[in-house]
């Protein structure tokens, strides 16, 4: 590998900058924790640095969302799975922060509160920029070494994902070492036709991925659903009304152009499930009102997408078809899981909240390789260099070079 690894280094005594990615799926209606799949793959780095002083780092959500919010239930939810006590501070780079991180001792594990509480943190910037953030100077000073275990947020360029391994010694940890050797092996051996499901609600980022997805032959078929799916139904004028999104115009004029370039790629919901009064109820497409939110596929579409799913030679999917949360709304996300792992193809699942659906409905075994990551997988598969990946490579230059 490019990358240097925990084995590389002598970690006793040392005091470990671990950047993770525990950023979980949130009950919109209770704030709790509904998916602790990402916490649970954190724990393995932290298992693994024996006898350091480690200082755990993690985004959650995205300032004004519904699943913003501290770290603190993610803090019990370690200490529950490492069964040894986690210390927590409610701060990030302030006296507190720093004065806890110097107060460790070998074997204590801190969390920081979330690094999004920082402006910064919600920025990208080069390499060079991120180390020159307040919060990676105030905080590196403090650390001898910087673990990646991020592979989520690896397409980020924020000041915790390329910052720190810009000035102090930095390897991968365990979960990136592990991503990044197995897609490797998964890519070599991958065949057509390719089929792509996607879905869940981080639209803007799904777009230019598409488009490389498509380009470097990687996508032979695209199944939308989700909010994405939404978004190219308002760019073909089969949903008429405005889906309140952020620069919603241009996304929607981005989708036109991509079915315009690739008519023959993409498919969309032809059926769906909204909510009536709490109740699922399921419409054609043709007759959406205005007021209906859609929070599933319907069977028609189900069927339609299955079928090419099991034609496939290597399915991706990322992101989940539709609100599976809620008992009602998990029939698409479920039967489409079902349709992925009953496929003869070389299947690939990402993110997070499908990783949760999997272990859900007893599917995990059954499917070629588990990613919690999201958009820095899309951007993998087509050859692009992620930033931490970069960063990390760059790290490692330096470090043999001395």
């Amino acid at each position: 590998m490019k990358l240097l690894t925990l084995d590389d280094f002598e970690l006793k005594d040392k005091t470990v900058f671990l950047r993770v990615d525990m950023n979980c799926p949130i009950n919109p209606d209770t704030m709790e924790i509904s998916g602790t799949t990402r916490i649970e793959e954190a724990t393995e780095s932290i298992n693994a640095i024996k006898d350091a002083k480690i200082v755990v780092a993690s985004h959650q959500g995205r300032v004004g969302n519904k699943d913003y919010t501290g770290m603190e239930k993610h803090a019990k939810v370690l200490e529950q799975l490492l069964n040894r006590k986690i210390k927590y501070v409610e701060d990030v780079i302030g006296v507190s922060a720093q004065n806890e991180i110097k107060n460790l001792k070998n074997g204590d594990v801190l969390l920081l509160d979330n690094l999004r509480l920082c402006a910064e943190e919600n920025y990208e910037f080069s390499s060079a920029e991120a180390a020159n953030t307040i919060m990676v100077r105030r905080l590196a000073k403090l650390f001898d070494l910087c673990v990646m275990d991020s592979f989520p947020s690896a397409h980020r360029s924020h000041p915790s994902i390329v910052g720190f391994s810009y000035v102090l010694p930095s390897c991968a940890g365990k979960i990136v070492e592990r991503e990044v050797k197995k897609l490797d092996e998964i890519m070599t051996v991958a065949k057509a036709p390719h089929v792509v499901v996607l879905g869940g609600s981080k639209v803007a980022d799904r777009l230019e991925a598409i488009n490389l997805l498509i380009k470097k032959g990687r996508a032979d078929h695209v199944l939308l659903t989700g909010l994405i799916g939404n978004v190219f139904m308002r760019a073909q004028a089969r949903i008429k009304s405005p889906l309140g999104i952020k620069r919603e115009e241009e996304i929607v004029s981005k989708a036109h152009s991509l079915i315009g370039e690739y008519p023959d790629v993409f498919s969309t919901p032809v059926d769906v499930a909204i909510d009536k009064d709490g109740s699922r109820v399921e419409v054609d497409v043709r007759d959406l009102n205005k007021e209906d939110k859609i929070f599933d596929l319907g069977p028609n579409t189900v069927e339609h997408y299955n079928k090419l799913i099991s034609g496939a030679g290597t399915v991706f999917m990322s992101g989940p078809p539709g609100y599976f949360e809620k008992e009602q709304f998990s029939f698409g996300t479920k039967s489409i899981l079902e349709g992925v792992t009953n496929s003869m193809a070389t299947t690939i699942v990402s993110g997070g909240h499908l990783t949760s659906a999997l272990k859900k409905y007893g599917l995990a075994d059954k499917i070629n390789h588990i990613s919690t990551a999201g958009g820095a997988l899309v951007l993998y598969l087509t050859g692009e260099k992620l930033p931490m990946i970069q960063s990390l490579e760059e790290a490692a230059k330096k470090h043999r070079a001395k």
